[in-house]
């Protein structure tokens, strides 16, 4: 609707001095009368409005100081469509011949008693309306045409119901007149807007608009479309960032105020939803456009025209908007009859002079108001921008036109039936009520096809098809609605909704699609928090945790990756992990081979020392086999930690924890041996023979059999109950899946390890007791020494053992093999490796006496 002032129009004479034109001017007619056989009542809401109007009385006359009118060119073209609808079915020979419909038009003020009143007037005939008593006569009008806001007091429809006389809506639809049983003589000719909620939700769907701001009329279509868009928007995880439901009255004055409408504009949402209808918020529209600049993407459910009246070098408050209206077919034959249509051809047409005196340089006659001189040649309405005056059908003129035809059908239906009956009175009018019309009416409406579709009653129509409007609301108020997209709720999934983005044009501020969201989108990485208190658009983007990934914006929760894959740094994208082991090629490992290798050769070369020099006193002095034995089972020991390098199997694995556990066992049980010959040599008070026979017998060493039976006996329960096997780790080490041996049966190794602690501490307890005894090679202090590293070792690798994953458990395990058989070696090998090597000298027989006599003699 396009709502212009006077003087703000560039073609309007900067000072109107005639007291004629101003006169013209301001005079208007409200009620217009086109004769016809059948009369057909119509309400349009005024074509004018005056803001602010002062006469003065001067000498006994009028002098007009201030003439501030306001045109509506959209209320005025539904009389034009409703003139031309009647002149088409007028000339049409197939409807109603030798009948001709004619009009009684008001225009009336959108206020609730105003319309009550002019109702009543239009009923009786009469300047005062009295109830029950018509001056007509019997040419009372058939029906009457009403916009629909205008009935949802209530007050209108009742009325008529009492007289039956058939009503029809030609405004937005309303589910609150579509009771039949309350109001069977109202009808409305829009279409339903029941998808109309979907139809916005999916347009915020599309740019990703997820906080939004609503207006909505303070009645029940106010609260039936909050709710269907708030079911809509909680369905698509789209919030309502606020809602005000402004007064459902028709004071204009009296919708919104200044401080709301301020609110609005500094809220947050960058969109904002504005429902009702053209008439309803007429205060919220202007407000709004006083504003001239709103940074909002405003989005309406009915075609508001751009406002022409603005005059200043800026886009307007509107640019950018869109608008949901309902489609219709392209109306050529309106377009022509626009083009025809002057104020010579319809002189009693008052507007059309006013429309020729403002855009056509016209003056009126001295005479009559009616009159025009000096007028352009060729003027016509078409000539006039497109936004001051769109020779297009509107939604209102549709609804009109299919309204008129609906009761002309229906007439000449009911004029077939009762031609032999009911004759013409005078040849002027048929003498029917208009009750009579009511059920041809009905059947018309759902039967009979007009402009290439049915008429159907508003309780039965199918969804409508919607059509996009981009306003582009160029400096000057030169402004334009441009279709962008469409919305077709019946057409197949995935075809309803379709937009041209390039064409749309955005508010000022926003140089891209504008956002209108409470909180930024979360990144692919980052999953949704809930803002305590908040609307759940409302949130914080929180890091996904390890090993957990968000490959999506705005994700409620992070997906933890398989185990054998990990999140990659941006926690985006799950990867493969690599398969590892420790390997000989890694620094570690190469480290523990070289190290075991080195000492089990230094073990060989001890051995070879000992065979070599195994005729001296300090080799035969401390049991020459039992240390071969020994140094034998070390060697080995140095080389079985070289089972737990390499990529582990099944074979691996069961070597690993047997040759553990019986290596270490004869190592220790060999330790057991010597030092029992130690104790049976010098601390048993057994005879002498007895233990020369021991001695001799070398019945010690039967301790290393035993002990390794026992021990073989542990691994033989532990391999048939629970083996080794090979298993992975996924979690030791990030971004790997590291193969290693898994133990089968912890309590198992456990009673393996705590029997060679408990070897050792046999051994240890031994030696100690034998640590002073006199002999000049005692290794009884070396023996103790060694246990206690050994023990320390095995008790220190349990609980670091357990604390550690992955390849450097493996590794704790093999330096505790290595430490715990270096002990072994260095502190009983080393001191006789030096005496045989570095002091020769001590390791003879001459020496032995010496300090056997010695110690004689110090006794």
């Amino acid at each position: 609707m396009v709502w212009i002032f006077i003087f703000g129009l560039l073609y309007i004479p900067n000072n109107v001095s005639s007291f004629t034109e101003k006169y013209c001017y301001a005079a208007f007619k409200e009620y217009v009368h086109l004769e016809g056989d059948v009369m057909i009542g119509a309400f349009l809401p005024r074509n004018h409005f005056h803001e602010v109007q002062s006469l003065n009385s001067v000498f006994g006359s009028f002098r007009i100081q201030d003439i501030p009118i306001q045109y509506n060119f959209k209320s005025y073209k539904l009389y034009l469509a409703l003139v031309f609808t009647i002149e088409e079915i007028n000339r049409n020979p197939h409807i109603l011949p030798n009948i001709t419909l004619g009009i009684d038009l008001y225009n009336v003020i959108p206020f609730q008693l105003d319309i009550f009143y002019e109702t009543l007037t239009w009923m009786v005939r009469t300047g005062v309306p009295i109830p029950n008593y018509s001056c007509g006569g019997n040419r009372k009008s058939i029906a009457v045409l009403t916009a629909t806001a205008w009935t949802t007091s209530l007050l209108v429809p009742t009325l008529l119901q009492l007289y039956k006389i058939p009503q029809l809506t030609f405004g937005c639809f309303d589910s609150a007149l579509n009771d039949h049983g309350q109001f069977p003589s109202l009808h409305q000719m829009s279409q339903k807007d029941t998808s109309l909620s979907l139809a916005i939700v999916t347009l915020m769907l599309h740019f990703s608009w997820s906080w939004v701001g609503l207006i909505l009329p303070d009645d029940h279509r106010g609260i039936q479309i909050l709710s269907d868009l708030r079911e809509t928007m909680e369905r698509n995880s789209i919030c309502i960032a606020f809602w005000k439901m402004i007064p459902a009255n028709l004071i204009p004055a009296a919708t919104i105020s200044w401080k709301d409408l301020e609110e609005i504009q500094k809220s947050s949402p960058n969109v904002v939803v504005i429902y009702g209808d053209m008439v309803s918020s007429q205060s919220l529209m202007f407000r709004i456009a006083k504003l001239l600049v709103t940074w909002k993407v405003w989005i309406l459910n009915f075609p508001w025209d751009v406002d022409s009246r603005s005059d200043y070098f800026m886009l307007g408050s509107f640019h950018g908007s869109l608008i949901f209206s309902h489609h219709y077919e392209e109306m050529v034959e309106f377009t022509n009859f626009i083009r025809t249509v002057n104020p010579y051809k319809y002189p009693k047409d008052i507007y059309l002079p006013k429309i020729w005196f403002l855009f056509f340089k016209c003056s009126f006659s001295k005479s009559n108001c009616q009159l025009l001189e000096n007028c352009q040649p060729n003027a016509s309405l078409e000539l006039l921008p497109r936004h001051i005056f769109d020779p297009a059908m509107i939604e209102e003129a549709y609804n009109i036109y299919n309204a008129v035809y609906a009761l002309a059908y229906s007439l000449h239906e009911m004029n077939l039936q009762q031609i032999q009956k009911q004759p013409y009175a005078n040849g002027h009018g048929e003498t029917f009520l208009p009750w009579q019309l009511l059920p041809f009416l009905k059947s018309t409406l759902l039967n009979i096809p007009v402009r290439d579709h049915t008429i159907m009653d508003g309780r039965r129509n199918l969804d409508s098809e919607y059509e996009i409007l981009n306003i582009w609301n160029f400096p000057k108020g030169l402004g334009l609605k441009v279709k962008v997209g469409t919305f077709s709720p019946n057409a197949p999934q995935g075809q309803q909704f379709s937009l041209s983005d390039q064409m749309i044009q955005w508010p000022i501020k926003f140089t891209q699609i504008p956002q209108s969201v409470c909180s930024e989108s979360c990144k692919p990485g980052f999953r949704k928090a809930a803002q305590e208190g908040k609307a759940v658009c409302c949130f914080d983007c929180i890091p996904c945790a390890d090993n957990e990934i968000s490959n999506e914006t705005d994700m409620d929760h992070c997906m933890e990756c398989p185990e054998t894959h990990y999140a990659n740094s941006e926690k985006n994208h799950c990867l493969q992990k690599s398969v590892t082991f420790l390997a000989y090629e890694d620094p570690l490992g190469m480290a523990l081979t070289i190290t075991a290798l080195c000492f089990s050769a230094l073990t060989a070369g001890v051995l070879l020392v000992f065979v070599k020099h195994r005729d001296t006193p300090i080799v035969k002095a401390n049991n020459r086999t039992l240390s071969y034995t020994l140094l034998l089972t070390l060697i080995i020991c140095f080389l079985s930690s070289l089972l737990f390098i390499g990529q582990p199997n099944t074979t691996t694995c069961i070597l690993q924890q047997t040759a553990f556990a019986i290596l270490f066992t004869v190592a220790l049980s060999t330790v057991l041996a010597k030092a029992i010959t130690v104790v049976l040599a010098f601390k048993v008070t057994v005879p002498a023979r007895m233990v020369r026979w021991l001695m001799v017998s070398r019945a010690p060493n039967l301790i290393i059999p035993i002990c390794t039976l026992i021990q073989l006996v542990l691994c033989g329960i532990w391999l048939l109950t629970s083996p080794p096997f090979t298993d992975q780790d996924a979690h030791a080490e990030h971004g790997h899946i590291i193969l290693l041996c898994n133990k089968g049966s912890e309590v198992a190794f456990h009673c393996v390890l705590g029997y060679l602690c408990f070897l050792a501490l046999l051994s240890y307890g031994l030696a100690y007791l034998s640590r002073n005894l006199p002999d000049t090679f005692n290794e009884a202090k070396f023996l103790s020494f060694s246990m206690q590293v050994f023990f320390c070792v095995w008790v220190t690798f349990l609980p670091v053992y357990h604390s550690t994953k992955g390849k450097l458990m493996v590794a704790m395990e093999v330096f505790s093999i290595l430490a715990s058989s270096t002990a072994l070696f260095g502190l009983i090998f080393a001191p006789k490796c030096y005496i045989i090597l570095l002091r020769p000298e001590k390791n003879s027989g001459l020496d032995i006496r010496h300090k056997v006599h010695s110690g004689r003699t110090v006794i």
